[in-house]
């Protein structure tokens, strides 16, 4: 049985899919977070040494420091060795993330008062950078769309300097794929170093790897632990979990596409999570055969299953009013409409990472192609929380000059509010102004 089948009549019936999705949810705790924490301290304390460490450990046996940095002419030796056809894939993919993200830039604004104080938002991008990418099972299935997601906005914000890490593979080599990547995206400054100590290098610096202001990508518990402890010390993209998929769908639907893309995130991580919740009951049961299927076929067979048993639903419910209430419920990373009027439903949708509309709209197309980012919020966190974009690399300074009349004006009544708080050197700082001759 690829995963359960639930005939929801009231929100009670479906408690135990939300029970197992936020099953999902508790932080790192004990061992995972001590290790994590162990590392971060090492790294800021031996630098490259730990690094290397680290690497000859769990990566490439022969590693050496000089190895850390990749040569500007292995990035582009990488690009002329892969398929032309797949480097205008990425070329063309590139395009049009960049041509999305270019319209979330944000401007500096100024508004003025008649007494001639002037008030503004300075928007300005951070001075760096640090983005972690995968290399994969054994860096051969790199994640040639994370570097795309994670740079472009950093890009598109203007950010000067934008350093890259990847664990190396056996032989001490990236994947050739990842440095073609970046080089159609102009990207010079990487490096051969994965998993927490990564992290740590961006996060403190080293002599080789001078730290960055923001670190983004996606990584294992370990990247992710080291993220969350440094909360404070760099700003970070968000705190990923498993990926997910909810799809709402009525009876238009076809039950073998919709098994696909339940399938598509499901083999992602045994803790990914597939739900499908539909207004036909007939359509349920197809779902959940169409799926039996396809998982036979899939060559991450035992990933997948694993997750659509522990994580994964078929759910028929009443209607589209209660699937939309559900759906705002789990708050999901992905949200597919499979419905005959996806546009109809998509105003009573609240919390969702990435809402994908009609039939011919399936997830993938919005990981790799489309445009909008992929860095999405997991775990319930859609509703309070925004994937990544153009923000996340720029900040926004509050800009004030006020008009010697604004403090004569107002200057008595900000001293007072100061010393209703208990703090009379603030009402002294504005008081000196407006009481001197």
């Amino acid at each position: 049985m690829p995963c359960p089948l639930y005939l929801c009549s009231t929100l009670a019936d479906f408690a135990p899919v939300l029970d197992r999705l936020t099953a999902r949810q508790t932080p790192p705790q004990g061992e995972i977070a001590e290790r994590t924490a162990d590392i971060l301290a090492d790294v800021a304390a031996r630098g490259d040494t730990a690094l290397v460490d680290y690497t000859r450990r769990f990566d490439c046996p022969d590693f050496t420091a000089d190895m850390l940095c990749v040569a500007p002419d292995e990035i582009k030796a990488a690009a002329a060795s892969i398929p032309a056809s797949d480097l205008a894939i990425i070329t063309e993919a590139a395009a049009n993330i960049r041509q999305f993200h270019e319209a979330q830039i944000q401007h500096s604004w100024w508004m003025t008062r008649p007494d001639g104080t002037l008030l503004g938002r300075m928007v300005t991008p951070v001075d760096s950078a640090g983005l972690y990418v995968p290399g994969g099972i054994g860096g051969e299935t790199p994640l040639i769309s994370s570097l795309l997601m994670n740079a472009i906005p950093a890009q598109v914000a203007k950010v000067a300097r934008i350093a890259v890490v990847s664990p190396p593979r056996k032989d001490g080599t990236l994947n050739p794929s990842i440095l073609a990547a970046a080089h159609v995206l102009g990207l010079t400054e990487i490096y051969r170093v994965g998993s927490a100590w990564a992290i740590a290098a961006l996060a403190h610096g080293t002599k080789t790897i001078a730290p960055a202001d923001v670190l983004a990508g996606p990584g294992n518990i370990f990247v992710t632990t080291a993220k969350r402890l440094l909360v404070g010390t760099v700003g970070i993209d968000m705190i990923a979990g498993p990926s997910e998929i909810v799809i709402l769908a009525d009876d238009t639907a076809n039950p073998d596409w919709l098994a696909a893309d339940m399938l598509s995130q499901a083999e992602h991580d045994p803790l990914a999570a597939s739900v499908c919740l539909t207004t036909s009951e007939t359509l349920a049961r197809a779902v959940r055969e169409a799926l039996k299927g396809r998982l036979a076929t899939l060559p991450r067979h035992d990933i997948t299953a694993r997750a659509l048993a522990d994580f994964g639903a078929v759910a028929a419910v009443g209607d589209l009013d209660a699937g939309a209430t559900l759906v705002n419920r789990m708050a999901p990373e992905h949200l597919e409409l499979a419905v005959a009027d996806p546009w109809a439903l998509l105003g009573k949708i609240r919390h969702a990472g990435a809402i994908f509309l009609g039939h011919t709209s399936p997830e993938p197309v919005g990981d790799y192609f489309a445009g909008p980012n992929h860095v999405l919020p997991t775990m319930g966190t859609a509703r309070f929380s925004s994937g990544l974009s153009v923000a996340a690399f720029c900040k926004e300074s509050s800009v004030i000059a006020t008009a010697p009349g604004f403090v004569r004006e107002h200057g008595a009544k900000i001293a007072r509010l100061a010393r209703l708080e208990g703090l009379e050197a603030h009402a002294r700082s504005v008081e000196c102004r407006f009481s001197q001759k």
